[in-house]
Order: structure tokens, then sequence, then C-alpha cells
């Protein structure tokens, strides 16, 4: 499933970043936070390497 907005993106590549322990927990903010502990390396993984390239800023509710 690829990330639906480049803050997405961000947020799950900083959530990676604290699951394979290259960034404390403690630093994370918003999503990220809920993201390390709800989702696998590999969700996460496959968020973060979406292509940023014509995604939104945010996404639209």
């Amino acid at each position: 499933m690829p990330a639906k907005s480049k803050a997405q993106q961000k947020a799950a590549g900083a959530a990676l970043s604290a699951k394979r322990g290259e960034t404390a927990k403690s630093e994370l903010k918003g999503a990220s936070k809920g993201m390390v502990n709800s989702m696998t390396e590999s969700e996460l993984k496959e968020l973060a390497e979406t292509k940023r390239k014509g995604l939104p800023e945010k996404k639209d509710t």
C-alpha cells in the first residue's frame, strides 16, 4: 500500500527508523508514534519507499 501523502510518507520513515533502533522512540511526534507500535517493519518500509513526486503535502479529508 503506497503512501497517500508526503506527510504520511515522512511519518512512516521516522517510525521505520525508530523500529530499527536508528532513532529513539521518544523523539517521535504525531502519527509516527502510533505507526511504530501498530505496523510491521515491512509495512512501514513500503509506505516510506513511496515516491514523493505527485503526492499532495497532506491528504484532504
